[in-house]
């Protein structure tokens, strides 16, 4: 099972795990960083690394959080970014495109 980076993260992208992650299977979005869950070998290290607990194994979400896979995975599909699997990150991989539900999700002054 994948990683899944979760609402946590956005607004806040602090990277920690971009560095952790040996196979650069995460990328940025322009509010929230997403995991490729064809890429992600299930380490884990990027969730040992992230200091707003944002990312969790699939297998272990909370049901609170059940739609976050989907929206990591559709963020590389074509209605996002058309990235399919970029085969590892890269600066040249980077948008300021979100998925919908992340670029509807209200700002963090905003709560």
């Amino acid at each position: 099972m994948p990683f899944v980076i979760t609402d946590a993260c956005i607004d806040i992208k602090d990277k920690a795990c971009l560095a952790a992650c040996p196979v650069d299977c995460i990328y940025e979005g322009g509010r929230t960083l997403y995991i490729q869950p064809d890429e992600c070998i299930d380490c884990g290290l990027c969730e040992t690394v992230c200091p707003v607990a944002a990312i969790h194994a699939e297998d272990r979400l909370p049901s609170e959080l059940a739609e976050w896979p989907a929206i990591n995975r559709d963020f590389f599909g074509p209605d996002v970014t058309g990235w399919g699997k970029p085969g590892g990150s890269d600066p040249l991989l980077t948008t300021t495109r979100d998925h919908p539900t992340v670029a509807a999700w209200p700002g963090k002054a905003a709560r």
